[in-house]
């Protein structure tokens, strides 16, 4: 018996493996490149899991591998990047999953926008663009202050915040310089805090297991850097989010598994960002894990199957509150390491480093999530105290990079940016 992970996110496999285990399932991780999940992998013993090097974006032969695989029941996509390659798998073995439809919808953020426009669940609609001809007619549909994005970023990769008409002009400039995964859009920008709602849902029924804070870098950039999870919502305003996402995934289609939706809170109510199919990111999983004191990745494996999660009814025993704050070097340059990581020990909420690169590895954006390094995550009584510890425990390290080499010199070409 066997449940196949379609990649993974950087953290989290190893609570993946430990749910599929008590399940009486053995994990195969399929991947380009295990290499991503060295930290992960470096941390769990060698027979726990099957770890399988293949090309993951081959459905035909993704297909016939697990074809010829003894008995595969299940199938995990968890990253942004495979939804659609999962959910065309899925259904060519016959495995439980969703409506690859509604995966699709879920990958196209402006026709998320129009779908919800006309079910009544946001002000904005979504409006794309075909060029850089006159913007008037754009910000006229749009309005002002916008954002223009990819219909299938991620990371925060090409988003613009436009406040006025030399903004969008600039913007589209710098856009048709990019290589997009999707088609340029815009849509209205819409100001106020951001979070994310942590959800479960099955046969159409919607648990908001909690909400993180999503701490942002200042405008015009979307750079996440700080997490904190549970927010502490007052239970009124808690229940009203709860039946405002369970109506916000009914209306694409969404019925089914994790989802992790991310949206601001504006003077009007609630306005999604983007409804992601997957649980959250970063160390999202993992401080659920803590928080809520149960293996959410059980349930994970459990849709995986087929099978209603034992946590759409669970008494959830509790646990810390967690913060997190993404690592970022001062520039641009090859990563040579962290200053600081010994004073960890000595500070409150168990501070404790997750890397994400390796020396030697370039980092080239700052503007968005591809240019941290790691995590500091830290714990305390709730969310609030949690992320003083964490900024705290971040405050004390610093990221280290060193200039790349000259264009042409040895050791291969390298760009700042």
């Amino acid at each position: 018996m066997s449940v196949v992970s379609l990649e993974s996110l950087t953290f989290g496999l190893g609570h993946l493996v430990r749910a599929a285990d008590a399940l009486g399932e053995r994990l195969v991780l399929l991947t380009r490149d295990p290499s991503w999940y060295a930290y992960e992998l470096g941390r769990l013993p060698a027979d726990v899991l099957d770890v399988v090097e293949t090309d993951t974006f081959d459905v035909a032969g993704l297909t016939e591998l697990l074809r010829r695989a003894p008995g595969p029941r299940g199938l995990i996509s968890s990253t942004d990047t495979w939804t659609e390659v999962g959910a065309d798998l899925a259904e060519r073995l016959g495995l439980p999953g969703l409506d690859p439809a509604v995966l699709r919808l879920t990958r196209d953020k402006a026709a998320v926008r129009n779908r919800l426009r006309d079910a009544g669940l946001t002000r904005g609609r979504a409006v794309g663009i075909s060029g850089r001809g006159d913007v008037a007619p754009l910000v006229e549909q749009v309005g002002l202050p916008a954002v223009v994005k990819d219909t299938a970023g991620t990371g925060s990769q090409n988003v613009w915040l436009v406040r006025d008409e030399a903004e969008l002009r600039s913007a589209l400039d710098e856009a048709a310089g990019r290589t997009l995964r999707g088609r340029l859009f815009a849509e209205p920008y819409f100001s106020g805090p951001v979070y994310s709602a942590e959800t479960l849902s099955w046969a159409g029924r919607t648990r908001l297991l909690g909400v993180s804070s999503r701490l942002m870098s200042p405008e015009p950039y979307f750079r996440e850097e700080i997490t904190a999870f549970p927010v502490a919502f007052p239970e009124a305003r808690r229940a009203l989010l709860e039946r405002w996402l369970g109506e916000v995934l009914a209306a694409i289609g969404y019925t089914d598994r994790f989802a992790h939706v991310e949206f601001v809170l504006t003077t009007g109510g609630p306005e999604v960002v983007e409804i992601n199919p997957r649980i959250g990111g970063a160390l999202v999983g993992e401080g659920m894990c803590r928080a809520l004191g149960v293996n959410v990745y059980e349930a994970v494996v459990e849709a995986a199957l087929g099978r209603r999660p034992r946590l759409m009814d669970a008494d959830l025993p509790g646990g810390p509150a967690v913060a997190f704050v993404l690592g970022y070097p001062a520039a641009p340059g090859v990563f040579t390491g962290v200053a600081g990581l010994d004073r960890l020990a000595d500070m409150p909420g168990s501070p404790a480093w997750y890397p994400v690169r390796s020396v030697g590895d370039p980092v080239e954006h700052l503007a968005d999530s591809r240019g941290y390094a790691g995590i500091v995550h830290a714990e305390a009584e709730t969310a609030e105290l949690a992320t003083h510890h964490a900024v705290a425990a971040a405050n004390a390290l610093t990221v280290l990079t060193e200039p790349f080499p000259p264009r042409g010199a040895a050791g291969g070409e390298a760009s700042g940016g």
